[in-house]
């Protein structure tokens, strides 16, 4: 038996208006020196990257703030950041945001000590510098689970994705304030849920999946169910919006613990192509391949996941029970009329086998064949 890790996992602290309190988180885990605050541009007209600037300083600290980035950031945003974090003498990062802005706070704190790119490290090529700048996580969506991770995406300037890992990259500090979530619109929300489900469906059905992570897989994907459609119909549900959260950083930890699968390399190889919404991306990798996949199920995986999704323990129920969920809050299966048109079956299966993505391909439970990555290409390209 290969030997399993189970990893340390953040201190997290969930709790309404819990924003107003980071400033001693902050200070405590920077010594007192600058905080670097890696904010999501988007949160700057609510407000948020003020009240965040805000209760920074009430703890007497010095902040510099770095928003320069978009959605599925690059390595030279990376860069930029960390080099903002060396110039204000920083101690500690404060990454708040979504994914990306996660993403750009994490790996900004791992490369700052040294003096090489942030694409230097991708694929694990070099370890990171020593002396990492400690780092808080406060996310204002329920998706990536990169609150929890020691995982980094980012792009290459050819626009590849790479990947970042390294326990350099794991947050110290979580906060979650179920508030900071109430803007996010219903279309957004059902993307970065269906995400979290991925995650944690994943990660305790692969080919690296065990028991001990499965405790946080599992959890998750029953917080999902019971929470994600009221957050989507009803987006100022708090309790539906703090169960969501929960569900992120339980799915994160479990793909921190046994990775991802086939979804992901799909999701990943689609996202590169074309500017597709990453949950999106891999829900549909999900429906294009979860009756393929459930077919060969020894260990009952598939079907311990159904039960938390509420179909019964019966893994032939699960790709319906997907789709249901998938459909009912909200997510558009087809990408017909969205200027997808450029990509082939052909082109997506040759990226779906990048080295970059190989990976996820390779850890899949079920071992799929040579012809296997056109023909889910075609699915996922033509399903309706």
């Amino acid at each position: 038996m290969s030997d399993r890790h189970l990893d340390r996992v953040p201190r997290i602290v969930q709790g309404e208006g819990a924003l107003a309190r980071i400033g001693e988180v902050a200070r405590r885990l920077g010594g007192g020196k600058t905080v670097l605050l890696v904010a999501d541009p988007g949160l700057a007209p609510f407000g948020l990257i003020e009240r965040a600037v805000g209760a920074l300083r009430e703890a007497s600290v010095d902040v510099a703030v770095f928003s320069d980035f978009k959605s599925d950031p690059s390595c030279a945003q990376i860069d930029a950041a960390a080099a903002l974090a060396r110039h204000s003498a920083a101690g500690v990062v404060v990454a708040l945001g979504g994914g990306s802005a996660l993403d750009v706070g994490k790996a900004a704190a791992a490369v700052a000590a040294g003096t090489a790119p942030a694409s230097a490290y991708a694929l694990c090529a070099v370890p990171f510098p020593p002396g990492s700048l400690a780092k808080l996580c406060i996310p204002t969506t329920s998706g990536t689970g990169a609150e929890t991770t020691r995982t980094v995406v980012a792009s290459r300037d050819d626009g590849n994705k790479i990947w970042l890992w390294g326990e350099e990259l794991k947050p110290d500090h979580v906060v979650l304030d179920p508030l900071l979530t109430l803007g996010l619109p219903s279309a957004m929300t059902a993307a970065t849920g269906i995400d979290v489900l991925v995650h944690a469906m994943e990660a305790c059905t692969n080919a690296r999946a065990f028991a001990a992570n499965d405790l946080y897989c599992l959890e998750a994907i029953r917080l999902v169910a019971a929470h994600l459609p009221r957050a989507v119909a009803q987006p100022d549900d708090v309790t539906a919006r703090a169960g969501m959260q929960w569900a992120a950083c339980l799915a994160g930890i479990g793909i921190d613990n046994s990775g991802t699968a086939i979804a992901h390399n799909i999701g990943h190889a689609l996202a590169s192509l074309r500017p597709v919404h990453h949950g999106r991306a891999v829900g549909l990798a999900v429906l294009a391949t979860l009756a393929w996949n459930v077919e060969h199920d020894p260990h009952g995986r598939f079907a311990a996941v159904a039960e938390a999704l509420g179909a019964g323990h019966d893994a032939a129920a699960l790709p319906a029970a997907f789709e249901r969920l998938l459909r009912g809050v909200g997510v558009k299966v087809s990408l017909a009329g969205e200027g997808h048109d450029t990509i082939t079956a052909e082109r997506l299966a040759q990226q779906m086998m990048a080295p970059e993505n190989l990976p996820m391909w390779q850890s899949n439970h079920r071992t799929p064949g040579p012809d296997d990555a056109r023909r889910f290409a075609k699915i996922l390209l033509t399903q309706a």
